[in-house]
């Protein structure tokens, strides 16, 4: 969906398709078709953005054959889909049976996220409706924080560069600008908004910056006015919520700790890596917890638990609600609801529940739709 900020730009909105398991082609076609397309239904939208998921092996498919590439092109605007940004922070295997810390492998030391990267770049600028001309992705905030070292430093900042030449290059030649974003998140080597400014403080500007992800700064307790003036460019927002438990109510955590997701788990005095170690005494029961848990935007869990709407809410105030916008990518990334320990519901009806309380977030902040 597009809307039209005050300014005069516009700002799109989608969904994150890594909710969806697909490792190949032909399971993110039947994604479209199943799902997707579904949705933009439900919703009554002529056009419905998706921030599409494209696991390693389906990128490296795609630039080999150029007619698979023009297939899914040509499938997306049969669907009434369209796609602005992708989400480039799971390389492979994001559904399978435990994935916990093998989502942030490979990690910025290595070459392979590099490639990686750029290969969606290329896919996306070929993506990208003719009236369109910047794309962005979202990546991992450089690693998981426990194996890093001084080398691993200088070698990632090497790979970040090439990166960034690369996407000036595509620019160059396509005429389509993809900007690239790292997403701060607890636990990582970009943890936090101000790491992400230290860290990060000389990359290219023009390509690069942050992905910001409300439940991650949720968690890690960030005053949303704080996360958003960072000095950074802000490539993409994630519209997502975090799961919140109020003192003494923590007991009601424990259906959640499942064994699929890392769920970093966080109180103003404490951090714990999952919500396992949290409920076996890892923090402290008389704070509020905040968990690393992607919840339903619309939707509250049973009490005492509550989510990070609020947060959610604040934030795109902060980003939207002034003279210009500070973002032009929403992407509501809600990837756990098949491990929501909840009653099943419709998953076509979920997203687009989302998807509709997120439109009418924008519209409080003057943004109308198209």
């Amino acid at each position: 969906m597009r809307f039209r900020h005050p300014d005069g730009s516009t700002v799109h909105l989608a969904y994150c398709t890594n909710v969806h398991p697909a490792e190949d082609l032909p399971g993110i076609h039947a994604q479209l078709t199943g799902f997707a397309a579904r949705v933009r239904h439900v919703l009554g939208v002529d056009r419905l953005g998706i921030g599409l998921w494209l696991p390693h092996g389906a990128a490296r498919t795609l630039l080999a054959d150029g007619a698979e590439l023009l297939r899914l092109r040509a499938a997306l605007d049969r669907l009434g889909l369209e796609v602005v940004t992708l989400n480039g922070f799971p390389y492979r295997g994001f559904h399978d049976e435990v994935v916990k810390y093998r989502v942030y492998y490979p990690d910025w030391s290595s070459p392979e996220r590099a490639r990686y990267t750029l290969d969606l770049a290329e896919i996306l600028a070929r993506l990208l409706p003719d009236d369109v001309a910047e794309g962005t992705i979202s990546t991992l905030p450089l690693a998981w924080r426990t194996e890093w070292t001084a080398d691993s430093a200088t070698t990632a900042m090497a790979n970040v560069h090439a990166v960034a030449e690369g996407l000036r290059a595509l620019a160059e030649r396509t005429g389509k600008l993809i900007r690239l974003g790292f997403e701060p998140e607890p636990g990582c080597i970009v943890e936090t908004t101000p790491q992400a400014t230290r860290l990060l403080a000389d990359v290219d500007r023009d390509h690069l910056g942050v992905c910001l992800d409300a439940c991650h700064l949720a968690v890690g307790f960030e005053a949303a006015r704080d996360a958003v003036n960072l000095g950074l460019p802000i490539v993409k927002v994630q519209a997502s919520c975090a799961l919140e438990a109020p003192p003494g109510g923590q007991a009601a955590l424990a259906p959640f700790d499942e064994r699929r997701f890392l769920h970093q788990t966080r109180a103003p005095s404490g951090t714990v890596d999952d919500l396992e170690a949290a409920l076996a005494g890892g923090l402290p029961r008389e704070e509020r917890w905040r968990v690393h848990f992607h919840m339903p935007l619309h939707a509250a869990p049973p009490p005492p638990l509550t989510t990070t709407a609020p947060y959610l809410r604040e934030l795109l105030h902060a980003l939207f609600g002034g003279g210009s916008p500070l973002t032009r990518h929403v992407e509501v990334e809600t990837y756990t609801w098949n491990v929501l320990p909840a009653t099943p519901v419709d998953l076509v009806e979920g997203i687009a529940a989302e998807l509709d309380w997120t439109r009418r977030e924008l519209n409080t902040v003057g943004l109308k739709e198209l």
